[in-house]
């Protein structure tokens, strides 16, 4: 990604949600606390007014409705980013039980993000999901292009978002760029109302009470990704020559793929005492059931260079080590209120 200068920062919507939360962190240590500009749907605890802290850095903030087409209009002709990193969005469980807010916020928010970059001359990234798949795609090495018909609303508003960030590069020129992620797990975030969120809870009741109780059956295998590597993937395929990129927005990328099972027994590796129960929510487990159980993302590796860093070992060991001393000041909780 080009170096923004100072007169043109770079813009972040959703800036307090699960990717949003350690994207911020790490753009600030790329390019300085000046250079970012966060914005969400409301004030985060931190900061003062118009700042809020990322980890260990204060920054400009604003709060910022991207379904109002004139305030996302009105912030990007005032700040004039030099890139926009739209990370707002309603995840997959809460968008089923919400599906017309889901698809203002997801879809709407995604056009008008895209209006006003085309206004102001603004790269925008735009990430997309495994969501975007559907049960007649295929699930076990899906490539980057095939039949997308998803049965979910997240679903189809992602599929929206990658077709409107292609009509906009190639009607407008807008230099949109996009990843289909698989679940991300992340020992920063809190669990946003995803249905790969069990791969996060399940590290933080493991430490707790040495038990988790999931909402998707045991043998149930999907895609995920550490989120250090998801954050290494986006600034790279920000920073990757635009001449090398043959399909700019929605590249597959992945890491490893597993069951709650398999995750279970990593962490016995470390918890030997660790238990898993599964309560199946019918939900959940269909949306599941409809996306990727693995993506072949070679279409990223050839053209970008992206490589994954962290497998199903090295992330388990990664977040207990990280979660373990935050769970240890944490006040006692009894056993019984553990949950999935």
């Amino acid at each position: 990604m080009r170096t923004p200068n100072s007169k043109q920062p770079i813009l972040i919507t959703g800036a307090m949600g699960q990717l949003g939360s350690e994207l911020v962190p790490a753009l600030i240590r790329r390019y300085g606390p000046g250079s970012v500009i966060a914005t969400d749907i409301r004030h985060p605890e931190t900061g003062h007014g118009s700042t809020a802290v990322f980890g260990d850095a204060e920054v400009e903030f604003r709060v910022l409705d991207c379904v109002d087409p004139q305030q996302v209009g009105h912030v990007a002709t005032d700040v004039k980013p030099s890139v926009i990193f739209h990370l707002a969005a309603l995840l997959s469980a809460v968008a089923e039980r919400r599906p017309q807010l889901a698809w203002q916020v997801n879809a709407q928010g995604t056009f008008n993000v895209l209006e006003a970059a085309r206004e102001t001359g603004a790269r925008v990234f735009v990430p997309s999901s495994i969501a975007a798949f559907g049960p007649s795609t295929p699930r076990d090495g899906t490539p980057q292009e095939t039949l997308q018909r998803p049965d979910t609303i997240y679903g189809v508003t992602k599929v929206t978002g990658e077709l409107l960030c292609d009509y906009y590069h190639s009607r407008f020129g807008v230099d949109t760029r996009g990843l289909r992620f698989p679940g991300l797990i992340s020992h920063v975030a809190e669990p946003g109302g995803g249905t790969t969120d069990y791969a996060v809870e399940i590290f933080r009741d493991a430490l707790r009470y040495s038990s988790y109780q999931c909402f998707l059956a045991e043998d149930t295998r999907l895609d995920m990704m550490y989120m250090p590597d998801a954050i290494r993937a986006v600034l790279e395929l920000m920073e990757a020559d635009p001449e090398r990129l043959r399909h700019r927005n929605a590249f597959n990328v992945t890491a490893f793929s597993c069951t709650p099972g398999e995750l279970a027994a990593e962490i016995r590796q470390h918890m030997p005492e660790f238990t898993l129960r599964c309560e199946v929510d019918p939900v959940r487990q269909g949306i599941a059931e409809s996306w990727p159980r693995s993506m072949d993302d070679s279409e990223a590796r050839s053209q970008w260079g992206w490589r994954h860093e962290y497998g199903l070992a090295e992330t388990a060991a990664d977040m207990l080590a990280h979660l373990r001393p935050r769970v240890a000041r944490e006040p006692h909780l009894s056993h019984g209120a553990a949950g999935g």
